[in-house]
């Protein structure tokens, strides 16, 4: 059973989110808050949430600096943040601050569940067409280039394996880079999970993060 957490300044949002996903089998709603410091006494709350779906403009302490306070904790709960994304402008700060993913606010039903279900897997929700989207307006605000002050080395990446890291950061899926680069989607599995390994990342959020703040990629340009 997946527990959740539902932080949302507005109560009839928290009520939406919450009769959706108490109908599915898998899922409970363990709690609720309505600001970031409520939210951060939430997630060392027994029984712990598991996962904390996070607007990101709240009042008293918002979803960014509460989601930086509650990963910096540990793995648990993992945060799924929830933006309107054209009028926030905190969204990419939230995935630095450790959420591991961003949706949409006004998503559909089965994919707010399928990010709560892959967020609670280990998985990162970053949905390709938002993705560059959200890199390309505030990737050019980050520090970047060679040498950046507290980046992993990209050094110690293969040539095979920084190609793989360019295709994430542009959000495509294991299967879409399989295709891109001609090879199994198990390879490129492999692949990811040694690029994360050796660069000491959590999932694929980070790891896009990390490619357009080492300058590896660049905002507005794609891989070929």
């Amino acid at each position: 059973m997946i527990r959740v957490a539902l932080v949302d300044d507005q109560e009839l949002v928290r009520a939406g989110f919450r009769m959706v996903l108490e109908a599915q089998p898998d899922m409970t709603v363990v709690g609720e808050a309505p600001d970031g410091l409520a939210a951060v006494s939430l997630a060392a709350a027994h029984p712990r949430p598991d996962v904390m779906v996070m607007d990101v403009r709240m009042p008293r302490l918002d979803g960014v600096e509460a989601t930086r306070r509650i990963c910096a904790t540990g793995d648990r709960p993992r945060v799924l943040m929830l933006t309107t994304f054209d009028l926030d402008e905190y969204a990419f700060s939230a995935l630095k601050a450790g959420a591991s993913g961003f949706l949409l606010k006004d998503v559909p039903p089965h994919e707010l569940l399928f990010g709560i279900r892959a967020v609670h897997s280990g998985d990162a929700v970053v949905a390709p067409s938002t993705t560059r989207r959200l890199i390309d307006r505030f990737a050019p605000l980050l520090p970047s280039g060679p040498g950046a002050d507290g980046l992993p080395d990209l050094a110690e990446l293969t040539d095979r394996e920084r190609e793989v890291l360019v295709q994430m950061a542009a959000g495509l899926s294991n299967a879409e880079i399989a295709e891109r680069l001609f090879v199994s989607e198990a390879t490129v599995k492999t692949h990811v999970g040694r690029v994360l390994g050796k660069l000491g990342l959590r999932d694929r959020v980070q790891a896009v993060v990390l490619a357009y703040e080492s300058g590896l990629v660049k905002a507005r340009s794609r891989p070929s």
